[in-house]
């Protein structure tokens, strides 16, 4: 038997009284009740159709009415306008009117260029929106038309239902009554012709220049939704503007409101094209729309906004009778639907406008006395029905309870092995049997207990079964995990429970997901969505877990396929959970190591590079030009003093040539074996010296340089000349580099209790707190490392080791924005007793006949060097780039190429490649000349073909005797 056709026995029992004995009484009572209520509703509906014949004629009358009560109340409205327009027009033709002093004051501009006014005072508000250019606004108009203030204020006054008034211009001007703040209500580019109060009443839209109603539209004067009645103002045929009287929606709605409409019906304004322009409360349940009288203005309205689409009858279901009729004049009733209910609409159209006054009625109004007699006779009849039922409801209780008798002697029993049952697949194996006077029932009871038992026993064998897996897969893994992916859950073992304190071993997998670290979800979730779309059987991944301490550990989850659907997709995956975070550890303190190992050796490089290129180039051009002043010098009889200078800056050009080499050297720096010659130093000349080095650079950039007078007698302090001349020609460098333009660079020295403090001020933008803690680290730029700024960040760590060398110190005093001071402090010393100096002269080279030299160079101090060292030999052309040199070797052959490597477009090695294959060029010498001074990239130039190979600084001497060579050495 199907399972739709069982039902219980209870059922079965009651079901048979009712088909036997019930159901044909029922019928009969039935049939009389039904003829009962067709007659009753005969009578209703003659009454109904005689009814409806006279409301008609009513609501017809009522419409005509009620429609010329609006007329006269719209023809009111236009008259007011026609008196407000000829008042305008008057004013603006008064040539002779001047404001008084309070309308001068009211206006102001804004920054904008709008013109309006700023404070009420009783009279209008002005607006001159910025589309018309402040020169050209014609603010006498404006002034002229304050004299019709006192009329638009009359009129608001005399009649309740004018909302504002108003003057619109062709240029954008509005003057509008009762007053508000315009600038903050309108847009300051507002366009005033774009809008239907405006362009309405226009010669295209009103050639006759007659009184003009606009639709409903969004006031920007911010008075919410409106209609107004405009007028143009004409000077002869020129339209000078339009004036206007607001009503708005609130204003019709009372109007309406107050007109009388039979049977609680109420009344609505619709325009000529079918637009609902005023819809009362009542109307708005009918049609499913709320009245626009209310609107947020949180900004300035900004282009024309009229009522939404869903005010128009022709968009409304259910509308079209209506308006056929309207259209083509059949009568002014017609019945709709509307809110659900059949309604009479009547209507009458209002000559002035062509708007339609609609009066609404709802049929059950017209037909409420009729509806009560015909409810008292329905009453009648639910009286006798509700007699019949109480029959039956006591004739069926009488049946039920012996039904009821008879059902239960079978149904208790039988619902009792039931529960049996049901308690056996809940794990209780030995239910309570029912006790039952059947034999057959007693049978099955028992036969229920037996089957109990025997899975007791089963189950007991199960769960030792399963203890002892358990057991042995606990002690050999970290955790076990199961998940299904059709209900996307994870069964997780009691021990992983444990552990991370989770809330039970069933959890969904984005639950599970919320300890896994936010940095390797997402790959989490990649591996699994790869897993399972790619068919593998074995499943690995590797992610951080937060365990119950708020740790998060490494784990290695491992798992297999269990089972697949018909299309390959993984049901079932079972894995185990290891914890490899000890292994995660170690690896991880291998790569931290491995990595500071790298970073050690790259900054060595980076250092030693940097301090060869940034060091040598600028040793270059004092060495080099000191040696050219000195050789100019030395043959003449009244250069004495020039000679020992220009000798003075050759031993100093030569000290710092020593220095790089010094602090090319890491060992020494980082072991502090500084060989140091301790004397002491007068600050005068110290300070004057330092600033007479750094003069030209501070005027090339524009800055001022300012030294403190030497102190009488002088002052002395003991530390090693050359260090401490270092050591300040830093400070001053950095001065000069990090300053502000056009700024100010002091230096000067400060007596202080146990030393004597030399110090270097700039007006830079100074440094923060965090920068200054990271001043004195090596490498470090403080953000300046992709700048053009010249440096490497070690001259400050220098500075420092040398200061303690010199049982000095070193510090700064700096403030954002204002500047920094740095300064040198070390120890005071007695006056030496005598100071000697040694001179060395150098034979000049002989003159030799000048020959044709390039020199490919980007410095130019460097290219100044090297062409006045080959002066007296050779005429030496310079270019500053690759690109220059290989256009200049196509249009010529020099005799020789002095050639550099770092060149702004590429390696200067590229242009000796090209030189040495092209069998023109082959032949000339070239001369490599660079400031990285690194025996690999010397003996690489070397092996391209290079003749020598030199480094900055260069010794001139060495120059010009290596440069004879390569020119003669075939002669």
């Amino acid at each position: 038997m199907p399972s739709s056709s069982r039902f219980p026995l209870r059922q079965w029992i009651w079901r048979a009284f009712v088909q036997s004995a019930l159901i044909p009484l029922i019928l009969v009572e039935s049939v009389l009740i039904a003829v009962y209520l067709l007659s009753n509703q005969a009578i209703r509906d003659t009454q109904i159709g005689h009814l409806q014949e006279a409301a008609v004629k009513d609501l017809a009358s009522a419409a005509l009415r009620e429609g010329q009560i609006i007329d006269g109340r719209l023809r009111s409205i236009e008259s007011l306008v026609q008196v407000y327009r000829d008042a305008t027009l008057q004013a603006l033709l008064d040539d002779r009117f001047q404001a008084d002093e309070l309308e001068h004051q009211r206006h102001a501009s804004t920054d904008s260029g709008v013109f309006y006014t700023r404070s009420d005072d009783g009279r209008a508000a002005s607006f001159y929106a910025n589309s018309t250019p402040r020169e050209q606004q014609d603010l006498a108009k404006v002034m002229r038309l304050s004299q019709v203030d006192p009329l638009m204020r009359s009129i608001k006054q005399a009649n309740p239902l004018v909302a504002a008034l108003y003057f619109n211009s062709w240029d954008s001007y509005n003057r509008i009554y009762p007053w508000f703040d315009t600038p903050a209500q309108y847009p300051h580019d507002m366009v005033i012709p774009d809008y239907n109060f405006y362009y309405l009443a226009d010669a295209k839209h009103n050639p006759e220049r007659k009184v003009m109603w606009t639709e409903v539209y969004l006031d920007p004067a911010g008075l919410g939704w409106m209609m107004s009645a405009i007028a143009p103002v004409y000077r002869g045929d020129f339209l000078e503007g339009v004036v206007g009287l607001d009503i708005t929606v609130d204003q019709v709605l009372g109007e309406i409101a107050e007109l009388n409409v039979p049977w609680q019906g109420y009344a609505m304004l619709v325009s000529h094209d079918h637009n609902i322009m005023a819809l009362p409360a009542a109307g708005e349940l009918d049609f499913g729309l709320r009245e626009l009288t209310h609107y947020s203005y949180e900004e300035a309205v900004r282009r024309e906004v009229l009522k939404p689409e869903d005010f128009n009858l022709t968009k409304r279901e259910g509308m079209a009778p209506l308006l056929r009729a309207m259209n083509e004049g059949r009568g002014n009733v017609q019945e709709v639907l509307l809110g659900g209910r059949k309604q009479l609409v009547a209507w009458s159209e209002i000559p002035q406008t062509g708007w339609r006054l609609l009066l609404v009625v709802d049929e059950e109004q017209i037909f409420h006395e009729t509806n009560q007699l015909a409810e008292r006779y329905m009453q009648i009849g639910y009286l006798l029905i509700a007699g019949l039922l109480a029959f039956y409801l006591l004739f069926f209780a009488l049946m039920w309870l012996r039904s009821r008798h008879l059902s239960n002697q079978l149904a208790r029993p039988i619902a009792g092995i039931v529960e049996m049952a049901g308690s056996l697949g809940q794990g209780n194996y030995l239910p309570a049997s029912p006790d039952s006077r059947i034999a057959e029932v007693s049978r099955l009871a028992e036969a229920v207990q037996q089957a109990g038992k025997q899975l007791q026993a089963s189950e007991l064998e199960r769960q030792e079964a399963q203890n002892s897996l358990q057991l042995v897969l606990e002690s050999t893994t970290e955790s076990l995990w199961h998940i299904n992916t059709q209900d996307l859950t994870i069964e997780l073992s009691e021990r992983f429970v444990r552990r991370f304190g989770l809330g039970g071993r069933h959890l969904s997998l984005s639950e599970f997901n919320q300890r896994v670290h936010p940095d390797d979800l997402e790959r989490l979730r990649h591996l699994r969505k790869h897993f399972a779309e790619s068919g593998d059987e074995h499943f690995d991944a590797e992610y951080r877990y937060l365990d119950a301490k708020g740790d998060y550990l490494w784990l290695l989850s491992r798992g297999k396929v269990l089972t697949r659907d018909d299309n390959g997709w993984p049901l079932r995956i079972a894995g185990t959970h290891v914890d490899i975070t000890r292994l995660k550890q170690v690896q991880e303190e291998l790569r931290h190591a491995s990595l500071e190992a790298l970073a050690a050796s790259q900054a060595k490089s980076r250092f030693l590079s940097s301090m060869s290129h940034e060091l040598r180039t600028p040793l270059n051009a004092i060495h080099g030009f000191a040696q050219l002043i000195e050789m100019e010098t030395q043959d003449k009889a009244d250069a004495g003093p020039e000679s020992d200078y220009a000798r003075e800056i050759v031993n100093a050009s030569r000290h710092l040539t020593s220095l790089v080499d010094d602090i090319l050297d890491l060992s020494s720096i980082e072991s502090r074996r500084q060989q140091l010659q301790l004397q002491p130093i007068e600050i005068g000349g110290l300070l004057n010296g330092c600033a007479e080095l750094v003069l030209p650079e501070v005027q090339q950039r524009q800055l001022q340089l300012q030294v403190m007078e030497p102190a009488q007698p002088p002052l002395f302090v003991q530390g090693d000349p050359r260090r401490v001349r270092q050591i300040l020609l830093n400070l001053l460098s950095n001065a000069i580099k990090y300053n502000s333009p056009r700024g100010m660079i002091r230096m000067g020295y400060e007596v202080r209790a146990d030393c004597v403090r030399l110090w270097v001020d700039d007006t830079g933008p100074g440094l923060s707190t965090e920068q200054q803690a990271q001043l004195f680290q090596p490498f470090q730029r403080l953000g300046r490392e992709s700048s053009n700024i010249p440096g490497t960040g070690i001259g400050l760590v220098l500075c420092r080791e040398l200061a303690s060398l010199m049982e000095g110190e070193i510090g700064l005093r700096s403030e954002p924005g204002v500047g920094s001071r740095f300064w040198l402090d070390l120890p005071s010393a007695a006056s030496p007793e005598g100071e000697a100096s040694d001179a060395a002269d150098e034979p000049a080279q002989p003159r030799q006949r000048l020959v044709q030299v390039l020199c490919v160079e980007d410095h130019p101090a460097c290219m100044k060097i090297l062409q006045a060292s080959l002066r007296e030999f050779a005429e030496v052309r310079g270019v500053s780039s690759c690109q220059r040199a290989l256009a200049e070797l196509q249009s010529s052959e020099p005799a020789l190429v002095l050639l550099d490597i770092d060149l702004p477009d590429g390696s200067g090695l590229e242009v000796l490649d090209s030189m040495r294959a092209d069998p023109r060029l082959r032949e000339i010498p070239v001369m490599v000349i660079s400031a990285v001074a690194d025996a690999r990239l010397f003996e690489d130039a070397r092996a391209r073909g290079a003749s020598a190979c030199l480094s900055k600084p260069v010794d001139l001497q060495e120059v010009r005797q290596v440069a004879l060579g390569l020119l003669y050495s075939g002669y």
